[in-house]
Parts: structure tokens; C-alpha cells; sequence
């Protein structure tokens, strides 16, 4: 069976994690750094980096996974990825592993609302630096 990595792009809010839920796959975000044992988000801007490093470990791990009661062909990354240079060590790491990669850009088109209280000159700064190549 085909290796793929989905990479799931878009601002807070757009709609990333509902869309990633969508696609059938093992879902890897750096914001699941960010929840507790009872599943409360609880954000600090100061581990951010700790965050990304978290999300990239655990993705490299389901890639190096064998198990027979989950299917580690499929793997989401879905993060806010407003810069090209941030996707790199996912490019890698299929190159890596032998996974084909696709990625999406999740547009808010649906009135989606931003869960984690993201501030708007924060999504702003965002939109501002949002690279894309078609």
C-alpha cells in the first residue's frame, strides 16, 4: 500500500483539524502538546518550539511504526505552516520513510471560528506571511 503524508495548512480557524479528520489518517498537530491528561487546551507561547519539535518526533515515530492494529500509511500533519521553510523536516522525513506527500491549504470558506482564542493582529501577522507555491 502507498505511503502518504498529508501536510495540512491554513491560518487558526481555517478549519485544519476538522478537515484532517476527514481524510482517514493518523493525525499529528503540534497543538497536541498543548493538552492536558483531561484533554484541556492550555497554549504557552514560550514552549512553542518544543511544540513543533514534539510534532515532528511524534510524526517521525507513527512513520517508523509496523503495528498491525493501526494503519501508519496515512499520516496528517495538520499545523498553521505559513511558511514554506516550516515544512521541510516533514519533506524529509517522507523522503526518508518513502511516503508521498500532499499538501492543502484550508481555506475558512465555512464561518469556522478560531478555538484557540488566537489573537486577530496574531492571525493577521499570519495571513501577511502565508507563502504558497502553485
Amino acid at each position: 500500500m502507498e505511503k502518504i503524508l498529508y501536510i495540512v495548512r491554513g491560518i487558526p480557524g481555517s478549519g485544519k483539524t476538522t478537515f484532517a479528520r476527514t481524510l482517514n489518517s493518523i493525525i499529528v498537530e503540534a497543538d497536541q502538546y498543548f493538552m492536558d491528561s483531561e484533554g484541556n487546551y492550555k497554549f504557552d507561547g514560550s514552549k512553542i518550539k518544543f511544540a513543533h519539535e514534539y510534532c515532528r518526533a511524534q510524526t517521525e515515530a507513527w512513520m517508523q511504526t509496523k503495528g498491525d492494529q493501526v494503519n501508519t500509511n496515512r499520516i496528517t500533519v495538520s499545523n498553521t505552516f505559513t511558511q514554506e521553510w516550516e515544512m521541510e523536516p516533514y519533506f524529509e522525513l517522507a523522503k526518508k520513510y518513502g511516503y508521498k506527500v500532499f499538501t492543502i491549504i484550508v481555506e475558512n470558506r465555512h464561518g469556522g471560528t478560531n478555538e484557540h482564542n488566537v489573537p486577530e493582529d496574531k492571525i493577521e501577522q499570519m495571513r501577511n506571511r502565508f507563502e504558497y507555491k502553485l
